[in-house]
């Protein structure tokens, strides 16, 4: 891969001083999200379509990928989390039911993520919602990180932006101690940076 430069606007800014490499630029992101939108809106036609974005790190994705879904469609958020602290993985993740919908018996879900890691916020999302009555589940990760996923989980996302190897990304709505979410791009951290 040729190595991607720094946006004009984010050029010097601390945020970036942070970044060891950028994995996927701007316009590759943009790429990406338009090629799953097209792919949705084709598996989806005909169907009462509901994404649901893992907040907070999905949020930028899910608003891109919005825009790219040519079909009717409904919006809504939940939040789950598996990392009690700024790295490490707890056994199972907690979930905060903030649905809009009490009643999602007649929808058609799509979770939207932005990472694909061990698997097991994914798995547990997809049994609650499954178990509040949805329709079907489909999972669109923008990174998937497969080397990570634990291997108790069954889950296996149906849309995938990229499979990336296991470096500490951040960007495109992605964080470190709630840091580097309004990056434009993807980039690999400093190890440095998530070692302190």
């Amino acid at each position: 891969m040729a190595k991607e430069t720094v946006t004009e606007r984010f050029a010097g800014s601390a945020l970036t001083n942070d970044i060891l490499e950028i994995f996927f630029s701007e316009s590759r992101l943009d790429e990406i999200v338009a090629t799953l939108g097209r792919q949705i809106s084709a598996d989806f036609a005909g169907k009462n379509l509901l994404l649901i974005s893992v907040l907070k790190g999905s949020v930028v994705f899910m608003s891109d990928l919005l825009r790219h879904i040519t079909i009717p469609c409904k919006i809504d958020f939940i939040s789950s989390s598996i990392y009690k602290n700024k790295t490490t993985a707890q056994p199972r993740p907690e979930i905060t039911d903030i649905l809009q919908y009490d009643d999602i018996s007649m929808f058609d879900i799509l979770i939207v993520e932005d990472i694909l890691d061990t698997g097991r916020t994914l798995q547990a999302l997809s049994e609650f919602l499954m178990e509040k009555g949805a329709q079907s589940v489909t999972i669109c990760t923008l990174l998937d990180k497969p080397e990570r996923r634990d291997p108790n989980t069954t889950i296996k996302p149906t849309y995938v932006g990229a499979q990336v190897a296991n470096e500490f990304v951040v960007g495109y709505g992605l964080d470190f101690d709630e840091k580097y979410r309004n990056l434009p791009f993807i980039g690999i951290l400093k190890p440095d940076i998530y070692r302190q």
